[in-house]
C-alpha cells in the first residue's frame, strides 16, 4: 500500500546518511568557504602572470590541485544536504551559496588554464615528461587548446558558470518543490501520489486499473508544467549551443563528446544499433508481459510491471546486505570491506521523504568515502539498484585511492560500466544458486526489466530523443513543449511499433529525467552495460584473472581513454561486436523467460 511521504524530520536517522565527515556543521561549511576565499586570493597573487616555464607550471599545478581538493568537501556537503530535502530553505540557500562561490573561484583561477595554454607546446610537453602526476591533466588541456578563448573571455565565462547551471537548478525546483501531486481516484478509493511513489511503486503496480489511473494522474500533473519545463530545457540547450559556437566546435555534438574522449562513431552506433536490433526483442518481451497479465492491450503505462505479479519478493535493508555480500564476494575482501562500511557507517540514505531527489545516485567526493542516495521501498529489485550504486562507489573507492583528483575520474562514456557490472554479478549469483523456475524467471525478468530495460531502453530512447533535439538546436532552432512532445512520441512509437500503445502522457516522459542537463549522458548507460556484460561473462568463465584485470581498470581511474580501459578489461569497443553480442544476450534472456513461463504453466497442469 503506497502511503503519503513523511517529512525529512520524521524519518529515522538510521535510514539517513551521515555527512559529518564532509562538514561537521553548517557553520563549518561557512568557515571552509571563508578560508578558501582567502587561499584563492593568495594563490592568484602568487601565480597569476608568473607561469612562464615548465618549473613554474608544475609549481602552480601543485598548489592548484591542493585548492581543488579543498573545494570538494563543502561542494559535496551543499549538494547532498539539498538532495535529501529540496523543500529545506536553509539547504536551498547553502547550495546556492556554494554555486555562486564556485563561480567566483572559477573566474579568479581561470588564468591557470589560459596561462598554461599560452606556453609553447614543447614547454608543456617538458612539464608532462617531468611529472607523471600532472601528465594526464596537461594532455587533456592540450586537446582543448584549439578551442581556448582569450584569457579575458575565459574569465568572463567562468564568472557566469553558476548562471549556466541555473537551468538544472530551476528544473529540480519545478520538479521537486512546485509540483504537488494530488491524490487520484481508482477502484472507488483515493490514493496518494508523488514523484517517488509513482516511480517506486505505482509504475510497477500489478492492479491494471490502479496502475493506469496513477499514470494518467501523474502525466496530468506533468502536463501542467510542460511549458515551464520546456523553456528551462531550451535555456540549457541554447547555452550549450552558444558555448560550442564560441569555442569553434563544428557542432554541438563535437563539443559535448570532446570531454568523453570518444568520437561521433561510437555515439551514433550505440543509438542506431539498439534502436533497430534490440527493438524486436523488447517487443517480444512486451507481448510476454501482456499475455502473462491477460491485458486487453499493452500500453506504455504497463511496461514496468513484473512478469509474475504473484511472485514479487520483498526485502529489508538488512537482508539486502547478505545478497550484496554473496554476489560481490568475487571482487575480493577489500571490495567487500567497502560494502560493509557503507552499511555500518551510514554512507547510504535509504529514507523516503518529501522533497528528496528521485531515483538513485552515488557521489564519490575525493578525500572522503562515497555517498549513496536511494529511496528504499522494500522491493527485491532494489538489490539491483543498490548494487548498481555500490558499483560507482567501488569504482571511485579504488580510483580516488590510487590517483590524484585530476586523474581519478574517467570519461563519462565509461562511467556506467562498473555500476552495471555489479548488477550482472548479482544476477549471475542469484541464477547460479537456485533451481526454482519461478525464482529464476523472476531473476531474469529483473535483469531484463531493471538492468537492460532501464539502461538499454529507457536511457537509450532518451539518447535517441536527445539526438533529435540537438539536431534542431544545431540548425539554429529553439524548442518548446509541442516540439519536445512530438519528438519523444516519435522515438517511442518507432521503437515499440504496433506492439505497445504509446499512451497519452508517454510523450511527457522527457520531463522526468535530469540527464538532459548533463550533456550526452543518457547513451553512456548502454555503452557501460555493453562493456560490463562482456566483462561479467569473462569473470564467469575465467574467474580470478578476469577479476584482477577489472580491479586494475578501476584503479586506473581517468588515466586512460574509454577505448583503452575497455581493452584492459578484454573488450574492444572500436568494433560493433561487443554491442551485437550484448543485444543477442538480451534476446537469449527473453527466450529463456518464455521457456520458463511455459515450464511453470505445465507444472500447474
Amino acid at each position: 500500500m503506497v502511503k503519503s511521504l513523511p517529512t525529512r524530520s520524521e524519518v529515522s536517522i538510521e535510514e539517513t546518511w551521515n555527512l559529518e565527515s564532509l562538514m561537521a556543521s553548517p557553520e563549518a561549511f561557512d568557515t571552509a568557504l571563508e578560508e578558501l576565499d582567502q587561499e584563492t586570493v593568495a594563490y592568484a597573487a602568487k601565480f597569476q602572470g608568473h607561469i612562464t616555464d615548465a618549473k613554474s607550471a608544475l609549481e602552480a599545478l601543485e598548489a592548484y590541485l591542493a585548492i581543488a581538493e579543498k573545494l570538494v568537501a563543502p561542494g559535496t556537503y551543499a549538494n547532498l544536504s539539498y538532495s535529501t530535502d529540496q523543500t529545506d530553505a536553509a539547504a536551498q540557500m547553502r547550495a546556492g551559496k556554494f554555486s555562486a562561490f564556485s563561480a567566483k573561484v572559477s573566474s579568479r583561477l581561470a588564468f591557470v588554464a589560459s596561462e598554461l595554454l599560452e606556453l609553447p607546446e614543447p614547454v608543456l610537453k617538458q612539464a608532462m615528461s617531468q611529472s607523471q602526476e600532472f601528465e594526464g591533466y596537461l594532455k587533456k588541456l592540450l586537446r582543448k587548446k584549439p578551442h581556448q578563448l582569450h584569457p579575458a573571455a575565459e574569465k568572463a565565462l567562468a564568472s557566469y558558470s553558476s548562471v549556466f547551471q541555473s537551468p538544472y537548478g530551476l528544473y529540480n525546483t519545478t520538479k521537486m518543490v512546485d509540483m504537488d501531486f494530488p491524490d487520484f481516484e481508482a477502484g472507488g478509493k483515493s490514493h496518494p501520489l508523488s514523484y517517488v511513489s509513482f516511480e517506486g511503486d505505482w509504475e510497477a503496480e500489478t492492479d491494471t486499473e490502479l496502475r493506469r489511473a496513477a499514470f494518467k494522474a501523474f502525466s496530468d500533473k506533468l502536463r501542467d508544467y510542460q511549458h515551464t519545463t520546456a523553456k528551462t530545457y531550451d535555456m540549457q540547450l541554447q547555452t550549450e549551443k552558444t558555448t560550442a559556437d564560441l569555442r569553434g566546435y563544428s557542432d554541438i555534438f563535437e563539443y559535448l563528446l570532446s570531454n568523453q574522449e570518444v568520437d561521433r562513431t561510437l555515439y551514433d552506433r550505440q543509438i542506431d544499433l539498439i534502436q533497430t536490433e534490440l527493438a524486436p526483442h523488447m517487443r517480444k518481451y512486451a507481448r510476454l508481459l501482456q499475455k502473462a497479465h491477460g491485458l486487453d492491450k499493452m500500453t506504455f503505462a504497463d511496461l514496468k510491471i513484473s512478469l509474475d505479479p504473484e511472485y514479487d519478493p520483498e526485502i529489508t535493508v538488512e537482508e539486502s546486505k547478505q545478497y550484496i555480500n554473496e554476489a560481490l564476494g568475487i571482487m575480493g575482501t577489500d571490495y567487500l570491506d567497502m560494502v560493509e562500511r557503507s552499511y555500518n557507517e551510514r554512507w547510504i540514505d535509504f529514507a523516503q521523504n518529501k522533497g528528496k531527489s528521485t531515483g538513485a545516485f552515488c557521489a564519490s567526493p575525493y578525500g572522503d568515502h562515497p555517498y549513496i542516495l536511494i529511496s528504499w521501498t522494500g522491493r527485491m529489485n532494489e538489490v539491483f539498484v543498490l548494487a548498481h550504486e555500490l558499483g560507482h562507489a567501488g569504482h571511485f573507492y579504488h580510483a580516488n585511492r590510487e590517483q590524484n583528483l585530476f586523474n581519478a575520474r574517467p570519461s563519462l562514456y565509461f562511467i556506467e560500466a562498473p555500476s552495471t557490472m555489479n548488477e550482472m554479478l548479482v544476477a549471475n549469483h542469484l541464477l547460479k544458486n537456485s533451481e526454482d523456475p519461478k525464482f529464476k524467471r523472476w531473476v531474469i525478468s529483473s535483469i531484463v526489466a531493471r538492468t537492460y530495460y532501464h539502461n538499454f531502453v529507457t536511457h537509450l530512447l532518451e539518447a535517441a530523443y536527445q539526438r533529435e533535439v540537438y539536431k534542431k538546436v544545431d540548425a539554429g532552432e529553439n524548442v518548446n513543449a509541442g516540439v519536445l512532445n512530438a519528438l519523444k512520441r516519435g522515438v517511442l512509437e518507432a521503437f515499440w511499433g504496433g506492439d505497445v500503445e504509446v499512451t497519452e502522457g508517454a510523450e511527457l516522459t522527457w520531463m522526468r529525467q535530469p540527464h538532459y542537463y548533463m550533456g550526452l549522458y543518457p547513451y553512456t548507460y548502454s555503452a557501460g552495460l555493453t562493456i560490463s556484460t562482456q566483462v561479467s561473462k569473462r569473470i564467469l568463465s575465467e574467474g580470478q584473472p578476469a577479476v584482477d584485470e577489472w580491479i586494475d581498470v578501476l584503479n586506473a581511474g581517468g588515466t586512460k581513454t574509454p577505448v583503452e580501459l575497455s581493452k584492459m578489461a578484454g573488450v574492444d569497443i572500436t568494433t560493433e561486436q561487443p554491442l551485437r553480442d550484448t543485444i543477442a544476450y538480451i534476446g537469449e534472456l527473453i527466450d529463456e523467460m518464455e521457456r520458463l513461463t511455459e515450464e511453470i504453466e505445465q507444472q500447474k497442469v
